[in-house]
C-alpha cells in the first residue's frame, strides 16, 4: 500500500467525530457474539479496550507477557491525566486542550485526532469516577486539579502520585468483570511473536507461552495492538525492563507502516544515572514541577565545589541560584513542556553547572513551597514520591533539593493508523502509545493516560464496528491453515536460530552497547554526521549479536534470556529506523532536536515548508532500505507559529 487514506471526516473540526460516528457501520448485539477480537497488551489502552469490547458483546482474547494484567507499565504513571472539565473555572475548554496538545507536539500531529482526544477527555473522568478511581478532591468534595507542563490552566486530575496505578486498577476490574462473565479470555505470560495475515487481513497471532516455551496459534476476526512504546531501545530509560517494541515491529514487517520513529520523549525529571551497572531509570513525576523550582548555581566554582562534595545545595544563597527555566521562559517558568525543560537542563550541565559528581544533574527544590504552604501540604500532594526518592538516593527532599536529569521516557512514534485507529493492514488496529496519532513531536505531561483510555473506552469500540460489520458472515477463524503454519514455522526458526548461536556474550552486553550508541547519537540532540555514524554502528553491533550472543537455559522452557534476546534483536532494527527517520527530518521539532536547525536563542527551529508531514515507513524486506511515504498534515484551525513558552 503506497497511498495513505487517513479517513479524516469532512466538516467543521468540532463536528467531525459525531458526524463520523453517525456515518460508520455498526454491528447488532446478536452478531457481536459471533465475532472475536484479539487484544495484545493489558495496559490502560488494552485493558479498557478489552473491557469495552467485551461489554458490547464481542468475544475477546487478551494477552500480556506479565504474570498479571495489572502489572502493565501504565501502573508506573504518577502525576495525572488531562481532561477539559474546567473544574477550576480558569477558562479551560475542549479547544484549549486541543490547542495546547497541538502546540505541545510542535505542530506535527493531526488536528482531527487531537480534537477528538480533547473532546472525549471529560468522559474519561466520569467513567473512572464511576469505577471508583480515588481521584484527589478539594475540601468540599469536588475533584481536584493541578497544572502540568505546557498548559496555563489546571486540568490534570490525579490520585496522589499513583494515578496510573489507580486508573489501571479501574480498567483491570472492568476487564475482570468480563473475564468472570466469560466474554474475555486472558492469556498472561504469553508474548505475541507475530501477526497472521490471511487474504490481506489480520486474522490472528502466534504467541509463545513464556512458562512452558510452547508456541501457540490464536485466531480472531480483528487484532488490536496495545503494546506501548519502544523507549527501551536506549537500554536506560524510565520504562519497565520488559517493555519492548517487538509486537509493533512484527506488524511493521507484515505491512503496517511505522510512523515518526525518531520522535522520542526525553523526560526532564528523572533520578540521574548512578554508576555503570544500572539497568533502568526512575521517573519522578512531572507534577513535582508544580511546587518544585529548578535551579543550578550561578557560579561555576560553586557547581565545582558541589560536585567535589565540599559544599551542599543549602550552602548556596538564593542570590547565587540560577532558576534558569523561570529566567528563560517567564510565562510558563518551571512548567514548560518536557522537551524544552530537558534541553534547558542539558544546556546548563554541558556548560559546566551540573551538580552531581558526573556533572549531569540539576536541582528540583521544594524549600520555597514548604515555606509558603507548609510541609504537611507538600506531603499530602507528593508524600509517596518523596518517600520513593529518599529510598533510592538516601536524601530527604524535605531538607535538600532533589537532583534530576533528563532521561528517555515515552515514544511519540509508532504504528501508523487512520482516524479509525486501523493500520495499513486491514483488521489490524493499534491504540495508545503503540500508535503515532495524537502527540506529534512531543507529548504533554498527563496526556499518555488520556490517550490510552480515550482509545480504549471511547474511540475503538465505535470504529472497530465499521470493519467488523463486514465480517459477520466470516466463520470462526481456523488456525489449522497454511498461513498459520507458515508463520509458526518462521517464528520457531527464528527462536531456534537465536538459541543455537552459542556465543560468548550475554544479551545485556549488546543491549547496553546499542543503548550507548542511541543515547550518544540519536538522543537529546542529533546531527547528520552522528546519525550516519549511528546507522553504521548499529549494523555492526547487530552483526556481532547474531554471531556471538549467548543464551543459557533451555529452548522449550521458561527462559527469560531467550525472551530478551528476541526483543533486543528487534531493537537493533528499530534503532536503525529511528536514525534513518531522524536523518530524513532535517528540522528541529519537539523531542527531535537537529543541531543544524536552531533559532538564534538556541531553541528548536521547525521547517514547515518541507517537513509538515507524518513520516510513514514501509518495510521492503530483510536487509533492504525501507521506503518513506508521507502523510501531509493540514492545519485549518490553528496557525503554524514558532513555538514559544516565554
Amino acid at each position: 500500500m503506497s497511498i495513505l487514506d487517513s479517513k479524516i471526516p469532512k466538516g467543521p473540526l468540532a463536528e467531525k467525530w459525531n458526524r463520523h460516528k453517525e456515518n460508520i457501520k455498526v454491528v447488532s448485539p446478536a452478531n457481536k457474539r459471533k465475532l472475536e477480537v484479539i487484544v495484545v497488551g493489558t495496559g490502560l489502552g488494552g485493558a479498557s479496550a478489552a473491557a469495552s469490547l467485551a461489554e458490547l458483546g464481542y468475544k475477546v482474547k487478551a494477552f500480556c507477557y506479565q504474570d498479571s494484567p495489572r502489572r502493565a507499565h501504565s501502573i508506573a504513571a504518577q502525576g495525572g491525566i488531562n481532561a477539559a472539565k474546567n473544574y477550576q473555572n480558569d477558562n479551560d475548554s475542549v479547544f484549549r486542550l486541543f490547542y495546547d496538545t497541538i502546540k505541545g507536539g510542535d505542530y506535527r500531529s493531526r488536528e482531527a485526532n487531537v480534537y477528538r482526544l480533547a473532546e472525549v477527555s471529560p468522559n474519561i473522568i466520569d467513567q473512572c469516577v464511576a469505577q471508583g478511581v480515588p481521584f484527589g478532591r478539594e475540601y468540599g468534595g469536588l475533584l481536584a486539579n493541578r497544572t502540568f507542563g505546557g498548559a496555563l490552566v489546571s486540568r490534570t486530575f490525579y490520585a496522589r502520585g499513583q494515578t496510573g496505578q489507580q486508573l489501571l486498577l479501574g480498567a483491570y476490574q472492568a476487564m475482570n468483570r468480563q473475564i468472570a462473565k466469560g466474554n474475555v479470555e486472558i492469556y498472561s505470560r504469553h508474548e505475541m511473536l507475530d501477526v497472521v495475515i490471511i487474504n490481506g487481513k489480520a486474522r490472528g497471532i502466534i504467541a509463545r507461552d513464556l512458562i512452558t516455551g510452547k508456541i501457540k496459534r490464536f485466531g480472531a476476526h480483528a487484532v488490536v495492538m496495545a503494546t506501548g512504546g519502544y523507549g527501551n531501545v536506549f537500554f536506560l530509560s524510565t520504562n519497565a525492563m520488559g517493555s519492548n517494541g517487538s509486537a509493533a515491529w512484527q506488524c511493521y514487517k507484515k505491512g503496517a507502516f511505522f510512523s515518526n520513529p525518531c520522535f522520542v520523549q526525553i523526560h526532564p525529571t528523572c533520578i540521574p544515572v548512578h554508576g555503570d551497572q544500572q539497568s533502568k531509570l526512575t521517573l519522578m513525576s512531572e507534577s513535582l514541577r508544580n511546587d518544585g523550582r529548578v535551579w543550578v548555581p550561578k557560579k561555576k566554582e560553586d557547581a565545582e565545589k558541589i560536585r567535589k562534595g565540599e559544599i551542599g545545595p543549602n550552602d548556596i544563597p538564593e542570590e547565587d541560584r540560577d532558576f534558569y527555566l523561570e529566567r528563560r521562559y517567564p510565562s510558563y517558568g518551571n512548567l514548560v513542556p518536557r522537551d524544552v525543560a530537558s534541553r534547558a537542563a542539558k544546556e546548563r550541565c554541558d556548560a559546566g553547572y551540573g551538580v552531581n559528581p558526573e556533572g549531569k544533574a540539576v536541582y528540583l527544590d521544594f524549600k520555597y513551597s514548604i515555606e509558603r504552604l507548609g510541609k504537611n501540604v507538600i506531603k499530602a500532594r507528593y508524600g509517596n514520591l518523596f518517600q520513593m526518592y529518599e529510598k533510592i538516593t538516601d536524601v530527604d527532599p524535605y531538607k535538600e533539593p532533589m537532583m534530576i536529569y533528563p532521561a528517555i521516557h515515552y515514544t511519540m512514534g509508532g504504528t501508523w493508523v487512520d482516524y479509525n485507529l486501523m493500520t495499513t493492514v486491514p483488521g489490524l488496529y493499534s491504540i495508545g502509545e503503540a500508535n503515532f496519532s495524537d502527540h506529534g513531536a512531543n507529548r504533554l505531561g498527563a496526556s499518555a493516560l488520556m490517550q490510552g483510555l480515550a482509545d480504549g473506552y471511547f474511540v475503538l469500540p465505535y470504529t472497530i464496528g465499521d470493519y467488523l460489520a463486514d465480517e459477520i458472515l466470516t466463520p470462526k477463524i481456523d488456525t489449522n491453515t497454511p498461513e498459520f503454519e507458515q508463520v509458526e514455522k518462521a517464528v520457531t526458526a527464528r527462536i531456534e536460530k537465536l538459541f543455537k548461536i552459542k556465543g560468548t556474550k550475554p544479551v545485556d552486553y549488546f543491549h547496553k552497547k546499542l543503548g550507548h550508541v542511541m543515547w550518544d547519537y540519536v538522543g537529546m540532540s542529533r546531527n547528520e554526521e552522528g546519525l550516519k555514524k549511528a546507522v553504521q554502528m548499529i549494523r555492526e553491533i547487530r552483526e556481532e549479536f547474531w554471531k556471538d550472543v549467548k543464551i543459557p537455559g533451555e529452548l522449550n522452557n521458561l527462559n527469560p534470556e531467550l525472551e530478551k534476546a528476541g526483543r533486543v534483536a528487534d531493537f537493533f532494527d528499530i534503532g536503525e529506523l529511528m536514525a534513518l527517520d531522524a536523518l530524513d527530518r532535517n528540522e528541529s521539532c519537539g523531542g527531535h532536536f537537529r543541531e543544524e536547525s536552531v533559532t538564534e536563542e538556541g531553541e528548536a527551529k521547525r521547517n514547515d515548508e518541507k517537513f509538515t508531514y507524518v513520516s510513514c515507513w514501509e518495510f521492503k524486506g530483510e536487509g533492504q532500505e525501507p521506503v518513506l511515504h508521507k502523510e501531509d498534515l493540514v492545519f485549518e484551525n490553528v496557525e503554524l507559529t514558532q513555538r514559544s513558552y516565554k
